[in-house]
This record gives C-alpha cells, structure tokens and sequence, in this order.
C-alpha cells in the first residue's frame, strides 16, 4: 500500500493534534509532508521530532529561524518556511495526496482554496472556508476533481447518512430533511438575566467536547452551530429550509438525515473527532481510531429540545446571511472572529458578541460573492469596523 503524503494545516491545534495521533496509528498508510502551525513553536518542534516532516511552517520569519536553528541542532532534515504563501504552497505541491484543513479562522481560507485548485483530497475541518467563499470553494472542488470531505463532526456524521449519489441533489435521493444536532453549549440552561456576567472561563468550559478557546466561545454562543448551517448549505447543496438545529445535550448523535419514507439515519458515537478525522483520511475505507465504542447502556437517554434564538441570537443572525447571500456570511464570520478575541480579551462582555456582530452586518451591505478579492475585501472591512465599534466603547 502507497503511503498518503498528508499536509496538516493547523497542526498544534485540538484537530492537528488528532490527526496526528490516527496518523501515528497507522504508520504504513501515512506519512507527514508538511506541518503549519501559527506559534507554538515548542509543540510544533515535538511534532517534528516525531513525525520528521520534508517541511514545516510557522506565521513570521522570527518563530521560523528559532524553529529551523532547533531542528539543524536536533538533526532534523526538515525545511523550515514562514508566512502564507508557503502555507498556498505546501498545500497544493504535486507530492501532497491529501490536505488536513485545521487553521482556525479566516487565515485558512487561501491555503484550502488552494488545495481544492490542486485536486487534492481536501478534509475540511475549517468551516469558515465554506462560510466565506462557500461558491467559490465548491466550484473549485468541482472545476479541478478535488475530493471534499468534512471533518466536523457534524457534517461527517452528515455525509455518512447521506446516499453515495446527493450529488445529483437531495429532494432526488428522497431527502426531507438535515438534522444537525448541537449540544447546546455550557449555558443552555443559564437564566438570561446571568449572561451578562459570562466569563471566557465560564465559556470555554464546553460540557462535552475539548476544543480551542475560540471554537469554545462559538459554540456557547451557538454561533458554531450558525457557522455549520452555512458550511452544510454549501457542502450538500441544501437550502437552508432543509437544515434544522436540534439541541441535543448528549452529543451521542452527531447529526441524522430525514428521508420522506419515514426514516431518519443518524451517525451516532463517543465525542472524540478522532473518528470524523479517521473517517475522512480512510474513505471508503474505515481504519481503527483509538476512539472507545459506544456503549448505549451507559449513555441510558437521549433528549432533544429545539434551539432558542433568543437566547442564542448568532444562531439567526447565520441564517439570517445565508438568506441574504454574497459577502453577508464572510461579513458575519469576520465581525464574529473580532468579537470572541474582544471577549476573550475581556474588552467587550459575553453579550456583547451578538450584538457587534449585528451592528456590523446592518452598517455593511453585502456584496456579490464574485471573486476571492471580493471575499477577503468584505472580511477586511468587517475587522476594521469591528474593532473600530469596540474601541468606541458601544457594546461595553
């Protein structure tokens, strides 16, 4: 068996990490072509250590040397880059067989994109790649043979529930409905008058999953689950009257299908993306992921609540873009992205998430999504403002 060649964009985040522990699993399957990281030199240096990559990556030339000068003293063979373009670059060069796309944010759009155009095997874990420039991004999957794979676990839970052929569309495959669960996050149940006191603490201590502080902050405020209707629009062609978020507190079921027959296919399992990730490295193949079976005796119940957009305004406000289309989303994610630094900050209260990023997509209008410059224009002038209403003091 070939070895892949694997690119793991993000590789010192929660994602990378678990990419590559299933790699290490499996040393005959894959191999480690390329590491990218944004700082964290000394756990980017480990990764090298272990995985003896041809190249690894950091944001600016200054992280770069210091990770080179370890690496020459360490022995190591592996090249050492910095900035964007070697991360366009390592994601697309003809030795790479497959793309993890873990960067959190708006910095992985370019890199990814690019990988599409190259026609690699793309795991996408970076859902603001589809919520930025969803038309773009799918056009090139198809433009250049690229093979997309979600990696949330939601949208893999999604895609193995789906028939091999959705393509084609999903009313033809018999398909009522998309069921996307969500857990509610640490304040599902949080009287709305104590939100105001919410700490970044408070908020990324997720019930269920470990994540990133920031992908924390998303999912208490539910605007992950708002990020993940856009990325499911884009990734199975469905309008957003075909999505529907379940709160489910378990997060036992990652996601199910409802087929006008009556039957509704769920992906269920232990919250640990080790399995999504496994899942998309492996298709159509499924390989052991470390990840402990499900015991049903144990998990006992299962509740299901619909999401209360009230309490959970980023919710709307997502489904509220995806309406609109163009720019609108990339608008929304930018505005959001400046909003959850702010709060983990502490320079702007938990409540005043929502609210910026309303008052943001009501002072800029949306564009046609026609161009990448189109996109990371919108994004720009949505940080600016941003950050420009938080220095004013307005959601203080």
């Amino acid at each position: 068996m070939k070895q892949q060649n694997i690119t793991v964009l993000g590789s010192t985040g929660s994602i990378g990490v678990s990419t590559l522990d299933v790699i290490r699993r499996h040393p005959d399957r894959y191999s480690v072509f390329a590491l990218c990281a944004h700082s964290q030199v000394d756990k980017l240096f480990e990764q090298c250590l272990e995985f003896r990559p041809v190249f690894a990556v950091l944001r600016d030339a200054e992280l770069a040397e210091e990770l080179s000068r370890r690496c020459r003293a360490a022995g190591l063979a592996t090249e050492v880059r910095h900035g964007i373009e070697a991360l366009i670059e390592l994601s697309s060069l003809p030795e790479v067989d497959a793309v993890m796309a873990a960067i959190v944010g708006a910095a992985g759009l370019e890199p990814t994109l690019a990988a599409a155009r190259a026609g690699k095997r793309v795991m996408l874990a970076n859902k603001e790649v589809l919520v930025m420039a969803g038309e773009l991004f799918m056009h090139a999957v198809r433009e250049h043979g690229a093979t997309l794979l979600p990696v949330d676990s939601e949208h893999n839970a999604i895609f193995q529930a789906l028939p091999a052929d959705f393509a084609r569309g999903l009313v033809p495959c018999g398909v009522q409905k998309i069921l996307l669960t969500a857990s509610g996050g640490p304040f599902r149940n949080t009287p709305l008058s104590d939100l105001g006191q919410v700490t970044p603490e408070q908020a990324c201590a997720h019930p269920n999953w470990v994540m990133g502080r920031k992908i924390s902050v998303d999912s208490a405020t539910l605007m992950n689950k708002g990020l993940e209707v856009i990325e499911a629009r884009w990734l199975f062609d469905a309008p957003p009257e075909m999505i529907q978020v379940v709160v489910h507190p378990q997060s036992v079921i990652h996601s199910a299908v409802q087929y006008n027959d009556g039957s509704v296919l769920a992906q269920l399992g232990n919250p640990d993306m080790r399995t999504p990730i496994a899942y998309a490295m492996a298709w159509p193949e499924r390989i052991a992921a470390g990840v402990e079976a499900l015991d049903l005796f144990k998990v006992g119940r299962l509740d299901f609540f619909p999401p209360d957009f009230e309490r959970f305004r980023c919710l709307q406000l997502a489904y509220d873009v995806l309406h609109e289309g163009g720019t609108a989303p990339a608008i929304l994610n930018a505005a959001n992205e400046i909003a959850v630094a702010a709060f983990l900050d502490r320079r702007l209260p938990f409540l005043g998430i929502p609210k910026l990023n309303e008052a943001v997509l009501s002072a800029l209008p949306a564009r046609p999504e026609g161009s990448l410059a189109d996109v990371l224009g919108a994004d720009a002038e949505a940080r600016s403002l941003a950050e420009s209403m938080i220095v004013d003091g307005r959601f203080a």
